[in-house]
C-alpha cells in the first residue's frame, strides 16, 4: 500500500494498516514525534492500527488517529472514572468501560492506611488514574499521585450526575483550544469530572442546572468552535433570565 504523508494528509481519513511516514528518515527519534492512540511504529514503518482521521498538536509533536470506538482501551496515566463493582480482599473491582475491570487499592488514597482506610460502597463512583495499563496484566488504579498527594481523585458525590459522551469527544474537551467548559463556568458555578473513558460527572447548585449543563455539553460533539462560543453565549442568556 502506497505511503501517505502526514504533513499533507492531517485530518483526512486513514484504514488499519495505511502506511504513514513522518519524515524523509523516517526515524521518529529524530524529528521528536509522538505517536499517540491508533499509530504504532513497526520497524521502519509507522502503521494505523484504526480506522478515523488523523490528527496533530504541537509541544511537543503528537499525532493520532481520532476515532468513533465506543470500546475504551485502557491507557497508563489516563484519568478515568469508574464504578465500584466489588471488594476483593483489600481492593475493589472498578468498571472503566474496557473489557476488563480494573482493580483500586484500599490504600490507594490520600492519607490512607491499613488501619484508615476510605469508606467505599459497591455502587460507588471513583475518578482514578491508570497506573498499570497493559495487554498482559490487569489494570490498577490509584487515587493519588507518585508522592501519595491528593490531586483532586478519589470518590465522587453521589449528588452528582455521571453520563457518558463518546471517545473523541472527551479528547476534544479536553484540548486546550477549546473553550467550552471555561465558557459554560461564566455562567455557572459547577464541579466536573472528566474521565478518558468517555465518562463525565458533573454538579452544579441545582438538578436543573446540573442536567443543563450535561445537555450543553453533549450537544457539542460535532460542533466547531464558533459554533461552541455561539452554544454558550445562549446558555448564558438563557441562565440570566432565571
Amino acid at each position: 500500500m502506497a505511503e501517505k504523508s502526514f504533513s499533507t494528509h492531517v485530518n483526512q481519513i486513514y484504514l488499519p494498516g495505511d502506511s504513514v511516514t513522518l519524515s524523509k528518515t523516517d526515524e521518529i527519534s529524530t524529528v521528536k514525534i509522538v505517536l499517540g492512540p491508533g499509530l504504532r511504529k513497526y520497524g521502519k514503518q509507522i502503521l494505523v492500527t484504526k480506522s478515523g482521521v488523523l490528527r496533530t498538536k504541537a509541544s511537543p509533536a503528537t499525532y493520532w488517529i481520532d476515532c468513533h470506538h465506543k470500546r475504551y482501551v485502557p491507557a497508563r496515566g489516563d484519568d478515568v472514572i469508574g464504578v465500584v463493582t466489588n471488594k476483593v480482599g483489600e481492593s475493589y473491582k472498578v468498571n472503566i468501560g474496557s473489557s476488563e475491570e480494573a482493580s483500586l487499592s484500599s490504600i490507594a488514597f490520600p492519607g490512607a492506611t491499613k488501619k484508615n482506610k476510605p469508606n467505599i460502597q459497591i455502587g460507588d463512583l471513583v475518578f482514578a488514574k491508570l497506573l498499570i495499563a497493559s495487554i498482559d496484566m490487569e489494570p490498577e488504579l490509584v487515587c493519588v499521585n507518585s508522592l501519595g498527594e491528593n490531586v483532586g481523585l478519589g470518590v465522587l458525590s453521589t449528588s452528582g450526575f455521571l453520563f457518558t459522551v463518546p471517545l473523541h469527544h472527551i479528547r476534544k474537551l479536553l484540548n486546550p483550544e477549546c473553550t467550552l467548559l471555561k465558557s459554560l463556568g461564566k455562567a455557572l458555578s459547577f464541579e466536573i469530572a472528566v474521565g478518558m473513558n468517555g465518562k463525565i460527572w458533573i454538579k452544579a447548585k441545582s438538578v436543573k442546572q446540573t442536567i443543563a449543563l450535561a445537555r450543553a455539553i453533549s450537544i457539542s460533539e460535532h460542533m466547531n468552535k464558533e459554533e461552541m462560543n455561539k452554544l454558550c453565549r445562549k446558555f448564558v442568556d438563557r441562565q440570566a433570565g432565571f
